[in-house]
C-alpha cells in the first residue's frame, strides 16, 4: 500500500493522464466493437450514420451537425460530425463514449474512419500519456 501511495505522489499528475488515456482506450474500443457487431448482425450492412460516410476519410464522433470537423489534433483531416447514437437506440451502446476531459454529446472528441475495404478505426482525439490511441477492426 505504501509503495502504491508514493507510486502516486511522485506524479500524479502523469497518473491522471494515465487514467485517463485508459478510459479513452477502454471507449475507442467499445465504439469500434459496437459498430462492427452491428454491421455483423446487419448481414455486413452499417448503421445508416456509419453507411453515409465516405470512405477513408475521418469524421469526429458527436451529435453536432457541424463543428466537430475542426477540433481533433490527432487528425487534421477531419470532414464533418458522425452520429453514432443509432448503437445506443439499437443496443449495441449503453451511450457513446466521451472523453473524459473535454467530450460531449455533440462533440465526443473521439473520432471514426470507415474504409472502402469495410474496417473501421476510431481513436481519440487528444490522448494525453500515450502517443496515439487507435483501434481498427
Amino acid at each position: 500500500m505504501l509503495a502504491a501511495a508514493v507510486f502516486v505522489a511522485l506524479d500524479p499528475i502523469k497518473r491522471f493522464q494515465e487514467a485517463r488515456d485508459s478510459q479513452r482506450w477502454s471507449d475507442v474500443t467499445a465504439a469500434a466493437g459496437a459498430i462492427t457487431v452491428d454491421q455483423v448482425d446487419n448481414g455486413g450492412t452499417f448503421v445508416a450514420s456509419v453507411a453515409a460516410l465516405t470512405d477513408d476519410l475521418f469524421y469526429v464522433i458527436g451529435t453536432d451537425a457541424t463543428g466537430c470537423n475542426t477540433t481533433c489534433t490527432a487528425q487534421t483531416t477531419q470532414v464533418a460530425c458522425a452520429d453514432l447514437t443509432a448503437l445506443v437506440t439499437e443496443g449495441y451502446l449503453g451511450s457513446v463514449p466521451m472523453d473524459p476531459s473535454t467530450g460531449t454529446a455533440a462533440n465526443t472528441d473521439y473520432y471514426m474512419q470507415k474504409s472502402a475495404a469495410g474496417t473501421i478505426a476510431v481513436g481519440a482525439c487528444d490522448p494525453e500519456a500515450a502517443a496515439a490511441i487507435s483501434v481498427t477492426q
